[in-house]
């Protein structure tokens, strides 16, 4: 599986220590900045994530920012992306099986590394469950068509 990653200056120390994370447990990531702590607007990573997923060249997403909200509201933008931002185990594991997000948003602010990988780890072993759920997933495919 390969995993797309990217932040911007507010979530970048904990991109740096889940794609330290991931890459030991021998997932590829490819990383799509930012590369410091100086100032960068967080739309343009969330985009760059996004269209790596629905082109498919990778297959899930994670997105770090100061809360993961801004992430998560700018990655729902893009056609087919299914952004959460997620604090906690419970809502990472349901959140792939109930939802079948492809992008995992995680605040550096408001969570800690050691929580954030336990999260990541949860998230990424977790698999959509379809069933009565794939027709929620496939209003929200309506509800894209609808408002684009």
């Amino acid at each position: 599986m390969k995993i797309a990653i990217a932040s911007d200056h507010g979530g970048y120390q904990l991109k740096e220590a889940v794609k330290a994370h991931l890459l030991k447990t021998g997932l590829e990531v490819e990383d799509f900045g930012c590369h410091s702590r100086e100032s960068v607007d967080f739309p343009d990573y969330a985009k760059n994530v996004g269209e790596s997923i629905v082109n498919g060249a990778n297959q899930l997403g994670i997105l770090c920012c100061g809360t993961g909200i801004g992430m998560s509201i700018a990655a729902n933008k893009i056609t087919g992306i299914r952004a959460a931002v997620v604090g906690d185990v419970f809502s990472a594991k349901a959140t792939r099986e109930h939802n079948d997000s492809n992008i995992l948003c995680l605040g550096e602010r408001v969570t800690g590394e050691g929580l954030a990988c336990l999260i990541v780890d949860t998230w990424l072993s977790a698999e959509f469950l379809g069933g009565r759920h794939t027709n929620r997933i496939n209003g929200i495919k309506e509800l894209e068509s609808y408002y684009c």
